[in-house]
């Protein structure tokens, strides 16, 4: 256990680092930040300005054995105008995992479900798994009208991976804006190369649909920081058409917030409420404990972003 807790204490550090580690690349220009790690905001940059985020997402405990996985993403974005941001980054993974799944086990994550480990050795593997681009356009804006309202579009690609993921975001603020409220419905269908169940060495598309609500709320308790949390429900379905769900998780914690001139810095740590239930497509033995532990579901996330004007 010790052992364990040490191993975590060491992937913390990996990840704080990695989120700060592009500091250098500051420059003077005043943009609206992300004040939360998992849920959107109406904020978009202005016209010409430019920006380089660092995000790292470290996904740790499943219901048994040994698990760490830690997601990086480098962005760039660009406000084209006003209301319209564009976006490219690179996603890259690193995860271990000893018997971790179901019946005890060994399962990779989500993105590397591709692979194929021994069920009961150590696994331990490290991908770029693709590129992305963004694009979020702003119809209402919260500082001018009662509510703000604007469309996301994300297509990635990688080597076995392709999505589409769409949000509509809507923002509300009060307290003279001091109070920010957030909403993100998200629609994202995904397509992976995968092992097919019962054929070793034979790989086919397959396809899920991820369906999610995130709620956040955050308070400007002093000028540059923010304290305040989120709130995730994700689903995810056998089908386009919200039929033949698989999984579904709740969860839920704090986030805080600093925003400066050159940069801004927000971290969120969550935890699965046990709020799970099985459905039709739910993996036998996944639902323990009434908290979904299937390989895109765990017990703990912490998400760390970090971003740089100029």
């Amino acid at each position: 256990m010790d052992l364990l807790r040490a191993r975590r204490g060491d992937l913390l550090a990996a990840a704080l680092f990695a989120s700060a580690l592009g500091a250098s690349f500051t420059a003077p220009v005043n943009a609206e930040e992300s004040q939360f790690g998992f849920v959107y905001t109406t904020d978009l940059l202005p016209k010409g300005a430019m920006e380089v985020e660092q995000w790292s997402t470290w996904r740790f405990q499943k219901v048994a054995g040994q698990f760490d996985q830690i997601d990086g993403r480098t962005e760039f974005e660009y406000g084209l105008t006003d209301n319209l941001q564009l976006a490219m980054y690179a996603n890259y993974t690193w995860a271990q995992a000893y018997r971790n799944g179901p019946y005890g086990v060994t399962t990779p994550p989500e993105p590397l479900s591709y692979d194929a480990p021994d069920p009961y050795r150590h696994y331990q593997a490290s991908r770029l798994t693709g590129f992305s681009g963004e694009m979020i356009y702003r119809i209402l804006s919260p500082y001018t009208d009662k509510v703000g309202l604007a469309v996301y579009v994300e297509p990635t690609i990688g080597a076995a991976f392709r999505e589409l993921e769409t949000k509509l975001i809507l923002q509300k603020n009060f307290l003279d804006d001091r109070l920010t409220t957030a909403f993100n419905f998200t629609y994202a269908p995904e397509w992976r190369n995968q092992y097919e169940d019962g054929m070793p060495g034979k790989k086919a598309w397959n396809y899920e649909v991820d369906v999610n609500a995130g709620f956040a709320a955050a308070y400007r308790f002093r000028p540059n920081w923010s304290l305040g949390f989120e709130l995730e429900n994700e689903h995810e379905y056998n089908s386009y058409k919200f039929s033949r769900e698989t999984n579904n998780g709740y969860f839920i914690g704090p986030s805080i917030h600093y925003g400066g001139k050159r940069f801004f810095v927000t971290a969120t740590f969550l935890e699965q409420l046990p709020w799970a239930t099985t459905h039709s497509d739910t993996v036998p033995g996944a639902v323990v404990g009434r908290r979904d532990y299937d390989n895109d579901f765990e017990r703990y996330r912490l998400r760390v972003k970090a971003g740089f004007y100029f």
